[in-house]
């Protein structure tokens, strides 16, 4: 069905899906030495921030969605807070923006240190290895350090990264010096060192996260914003912490769907969408058929619309979990679907009130532990700028909240930020059947929604769900990845559609199929450096011995 150009992995005792190959590695060497699904996680994100530094990194923010051989599942939410500095009039927005956009006057909350929120990430990655791992931190950041400190060859892809941002980073003389060698981005190929920021990582190895939290890292980082204009202080590092949550539930078509709750709002969003495609044989109507395109349109705006109504940070806003998986409430908003025509949506939620740049990884272990994870910096290469002498690149995801006062994700002190992560496992029958999720901010949970829509409605193997064309919309236009036919492009248009057709929309996804004979297959998409790496084999059998004095020449 579809075309691909990458090929699945099987493993029986191990799977890890990251969007490096060297990442991928370090979490298959984690479990090659007797280690679990979260030793090997976290090697691999530790190594993602030395080999996809465009993507994420320590001083960033995200989800871990883990589903433990006994059946739980924990989400640990280390996503970035608004420092204490700040509030709802801290900047100015962009008159002259984009519809959908959060710009502001000055790029304020999009580059340099007034973008930067509180990280979360260094301590959600150590907090879920202490709870659930079985390595030593220094163990699993080995290969981290390895690779900065050695060296590594630069991916045409990151190459490209840089070449986007180049402009930005080229105000700053510390991240210029190390990937614009020259004034020209670092050339595909060339063995990029990254000694400081192996030095940090030895630091860390050694004291753990709290020399960032609250120790000598920290103070660095807090001193260098206060000279830089940033918001960050020492109280806001100390006063971090990460919140474990229950995940969201939602059935469909005899699946069930899991990932993180609000603040992230991908699997909230994806079980409502789905709730209204359930109405719908989409099977039947065919993938990449202009009433299937056209469906999925329709349901992205009603779920954008919902969501920047009413979805944040629930210890800031209320958000009506419940109606937004509702059945009954998905077969309102489906009933007014009209298939001949293009419609604008209104939100039919609210809050009540109280007293895009990204990586993901997907590692199955052989013991029956999985984790699904998103983790970021917000923007390629984040705020664009690096802290001097540490080799850390800060998030900038200040640019996610919303900049105008009075709104569910409007800024507010010590508010984690709304994100659209869906590090998502469903179940079948109780037992795993996939695990999958992506990078590309407010296109991730629009791209999990019609990667499960081509896993149960259209049959596709993992390898096609992952690598088959997508769509996006908010609202706007309708991106249309060029992978469709020239016929969806035209009926959309004359359904009222304003499309805009698109080399890709969002990043590299990695997933996992859990098969009945306990196989597991591994699939990432050409649209990253993505790398499945299945562990096979096994142990000697017991008793079995080799008898050099047993053997004839």
């Amino acid at each position: 069905m579809i075309r691909c150009e990458k090929r699945p992995v099987m493993g029986a005792r191990g799977m890890v899906v990251t969007n490096h190959p060297l990442a991928s590695a370090a979490g298959a060497e984690m479990l090659a030495a007797g280690g679990n699904a979260i030793d090997a996680a976290i090697a691999a994100f530790f190594t993602l921030s030395v080999v996809e530094p465009m993507m994420v990194g320590i001083l960033g923010g995200g989800m871990a969605h883990i589903r433990l051989a006994d059946g739980t599942h924990t989400v640990i939410d280390g996503q970035s807070t608004a420092p204490a500095a700040t509030g709802p009039t801290t900047y100015t927005p962009d008159p002259n923006a984009a519809p959908g956009t959060m710009d502001t006057i000055g790029r304020k909350n999009a580059l340099g240190p007034t973008s930067v929120a509180v990280p979360g990430n260094l301590k959600g990655w150590c907090e879920a290895l202490a709870r659930f791992g079985t390595f030593s931190l220094a163990d699993v950041m080995e290969p981290a350090i390895r690779h900065a400190s050695r060296g590594f060859r630069v991916t045409p892809y990151l190459t490209e990264c840089v070449s986007d941002c180049a402009a930005d980073m080229a105000l700053d003389a510390e991240i210029a010096r190390v990937y614009l060698p020259d004034g020209a981005p670092i050339p595909a190929g060339t063995r990029l060192i990254t000694g400081a920021y192996a030095d940090t990582l030895r630091s860390i190895a050694r004291d753990g996260p709290e020399i960032l939290y609250q120790g000598s890292l920290g103070t660095h980082y807090a001193d260098w914003m206060a000279r830089s204009g940033g918001y960050i202080s020492r109280a806001d590092l100390t006063g971090y912490r990460t919140v474990t949550r229950e995940p969201v539930r939602g059935t469909y078509r005899g699946f069930e769907i899991i990932g993180p709750p609000p603040p992230s709002s991908g699997p909230l969003h994806i079980v409502q969408m789905l709730n209204i495609l359930e109405g719908y044989d989409i099977g039947g109507l065919g993938f990449g058929s202009p009433d299937t395109v056209h469906l999925l349109a329709e349901v992205l705006k009603i779920a954008f619309a919902d969501r920047a109504a009413a979805t944040a940070d629930p210890a800031f806003v209320a958000v009506p979990v419940g109606r937004l998986l509702s059945k009954d409430y998905a077969a309102e908003r489906r009933s007014r679907i009209d298939m001949n025509r293009t419609q604008a949506w209104t939100a039919e939620v609210e809050p009540g009130q109280l007293a895009s740049h990204t990586t993901h990884l997907t590692i199955a272990d052989g013991m029956g532990n999985v984790v699904a994870s998103t983790q970021t910096i917000n923007s390629l290469f984040g705020s664009r700028v690096m802290v001097p002498g540490t080799g850390m690149i800060p998030n900038n995801y200040m640019h996610v909240f919303d900049p105008r006062p009075g709104r569910a994700s409007s800024v507010a002190p010590g508010k984690r930020v709304t994100s659209s992560m869906a590090p998502v496992i469903v179940l079948k029958d109780g037992k795993p059947a996939f695990a999958l999720g992506l990078p590309g901010g407010l296109r991730i949970f629009p791209s999990v929604m019609q990667a499960l829509s081509n896993l149960i409605y259209h049959g596709m193997t993992v390898q096609e769900a992952v690598e088959a064309p997508r769509v996006w919309t908010q609202g706007h236009a309708l991106e249309i990845e060029t992978g469709f036919s020239t016929e969806v492009f035209d009926a959309m248009r004359a359904r009222g559609h304003d499309v805009a057709s698109v080399g890709n929309v969002a990043g590299g996804m990695s997933a996992i199929r859990f098969h009945d004979d306990g196989m597991l297959e591994g699939a990432s998409c050409w649209r990253a450096d993505g790398t499945p790496i299945g562990i096979g084999g096994g142990l000697a059998r017991a008793g079995v011995r080799f008898r050099p004095e047993a053997t004839r020449t």
